[in-house]
């Protein structure tokens, strides 16, 4: 502190100023943005103005943990006479400075020099027999407690930190959207036609036509067939109908006749042995007209 005051004095004393007015120029300094190129001979600096602290703490477990760790001292078993004559020493250097800070550092000290009148007690056991807490447990829990959330907090600070290790890049564009009409070629026309017809075969509407068939009819066609002849196989009676490209229903028509003219027993359906082949004749001798 003496030696910071003393380098102040020399720069305001004008007997022992040796800086120059103008060092090619360049402004010394900047006083309310304008240039300041002599140093002014009533400056008044208050003897409070600048104090310089070599080691800061964050409070009194934060010195005491620091007393100890320094020293290479087990914070197990912490040697309670010298850690508190250190700790009352700095408590002496900041209570001149600042009375209010000292006042949590001063609830410590009585701590302090309690757990250390405590120590000097002779060890009595317990009601029960046991052995009596050592007077040191608690405070040992507290610093112990203390670094673990002090080197959590330092692992914290040193990640990175939006503001203080790198900034959010913001980028903005403007950007006009138009709507691309699609390039259609001949060959997509003739694709989108052959599906539309395809669609339409697939929804085309069918006309059935009913279509008179008698079973007389065809059963006089049978009679007739049959009068000429002796026996006729069962397929060539329909034959007939199959090479003129009768429809399917003409040929049931058929069969129904045949099966008509065998109840009515004016036909006689024969076979000589299993999978032989079948024949039809008439029953009897008759005159078709």
């Amino acid at each position: 502190m003496a030696v910071a005051s003393a380098a102040i004095d020399t720069l305001v004393d004008p007997e022992i100023d040796s800086t120059p007015d103008v060092v090619d120029t360049v402004a010394l300094a900047r006083l309310y943005g304008e240039p300041l190129f002599n140093i002014p001979q009533d400056l008044y600096i208050p003897p409070d103005a600048l104090e310089v602290f070599l080691e800061a703490f964050e409070g009194p477990l934060d010195l005491l943990l620091y007393l100890i760790r320094k020293q290479n001292f087990n914070v197990l078993d912490i040697p309670m006479a010298e850690v508190t004559r250190q700790y009352l020493s700095y408590v002496d250097q900041i209570r001149n400075q600042n009375l209010e800070l000292a006042g949590e550092y001063l609830l410590m000290a009585a701590m302090l020099i309690e757990i250390k009148s405590r120590m000097l007690l002779p060890v009595r056991k317990s009601d029960n027999g046991e052995e009596v807490e050592d007077p040191r447990a608690e405070l040992v829990r507290r610093l112990l407690d203390y670094e673990q959330m002090k080197l959590a907090a330092q692992k914290l600070d040193a990640l990175p930190l939006l503001g203080r290790d790198f900034e959010r890049a913001n980028a903005q564009m403007d950007l006009s959207v138009e709507r691309m009409l699609p390039e259609v070629s001949a060959d997509d026309l003739r694709l989108a036609w052959q599906d539309i017809m395809k669609r339409a075969k697939l929804n085309a509407h069918h006309q059935i036509t009913r279509e008179q068939l008698s079973v007389r009819d065809h059963m006089t066609h049978i009679l007739r067939r049959l009068s000429d002849t002796r026996f006729m196989e069962f397929t060539d009676l329909f034959m007939e109908r199959v090479n003129e490209g009768e429809p399917a229903a003409v040929i049931v028509v058929h069969f129904i006749a045949m099966l008509e003219l065998a109840r009515e027993s004016l036909l006689e359906i024969t076979q000589a042995e299993p999978y032989a082949p079948i024949y039809v004749r008439l029953a009897y001798t008759i005159a078709v007209e």
